[in-house]
């Protein structure tokens, strides 16, 4: 019966029309209706920030160099999980992630909880060299990174670009994009100020890599490691976390 039925929709152009703009309106309706209770899915998160140039810019060289391809950013509600890795992922931490990077491929450990995990100095090793701190793993070496200065002039750009798909960057947070992200890595400079004024005082400045005679591509990229799971406290205020993650030393 069915497979008459078939033969004979095959034979009708008009029929397999009719069927198919079925079949798509139901796949459709499945993935729109949710959208539909957006606002009471998505959590609250009054304290959320948005990058910084400096950590913007260490995203941005996250996706480059693969980093997302071995490295989810997403921890699921699984018990084992929640206790390796810290509260599972909510869909506001990732309200400013253009493009997002949940991923669920795992070569390397989910990262959406490292910021602050490791102090600097552990991830510009790791970076370097990840044998010297992880004998099995099989990640590759990062070190040119130390040795690349940053690329300032692009940044506002790339502000400008997030803004246009939603991020609300400021036109001061554009039009000061090359310097925040210079005073971020430099604290005792003259620009290290105006961060901490556009971002919170919660922002990190300092030497990311170490070294205060320029500003790398190091620095962007552990600038960025160090905030995952750090720009809202979301995700703790049902735990007993502290209400900011404390700084790891240096």
């Amino acid at each position: 019966m069915s497979e008459l039925l078939h033969r004979k929709l095959e034979r009708s152009a008009i029929g397999l029309v009719l069927a198919i703009i079925a079949a798509a309106s139901v796949g459709g309706i499945v993935e729109i209706a949710p959208l539909f209770t957006i606002d009471g899915t998505v959590e609250e998160a009054p304290d959320m920030r948005v990058y910084t140039p400096l950590e913007l810019a260490g995203r941005n060289i996250y996706i480059r160099e693969g980093c997302y391809a071995c490295h989810s950013q997403m921890i699921r509600t699984l018990r084992d999980e929640v206790e390796r890795y810290g509260p599972y992922s909510l869909a506001v931490e990732s309200q400013y992630d253009r493009p997002m990077l949940w991923g669920s491929k795992r070569t390397g450990p989910d990262l959406a909880r490292v910021g602050g995990k490791y102090s600097d100095f552990w991830h510009v090793a790791h970076l370097s060299n990840p044998r010297d701190v992880v004998p099995e793993s099989n990640m590759p070496a990062y070190a040119w990174l130390a040795r690349t200065p940053l690329r300032m002039e692009d940044l506002p750009r790339h502000l400008e670009a997030q803004r246009a798909l939603g991020v609300p960057y400021t036109e001061e947070m554009i039009e000061n994009a090359a310097r925040d992200a210079y005073g971020q890595a430099m604290p005792d400079g003259d620009f290290a100020t105006g961060v901490s004024e556009r971002y919170g005082e919660a922002t990190q400045v300092r030497a990311f890599d170490g070294v205060t005679t320029q500003v790398t591509e190091m620095d962007a990229l552990v600038a960025y490691l160090q905030i995952l799971g750090r720009l809202t406290v979301a995700a703790y205020q049902d735990t007993a976390a502290p209400e900011k993650a404390p700084d790891p030393a240096n």
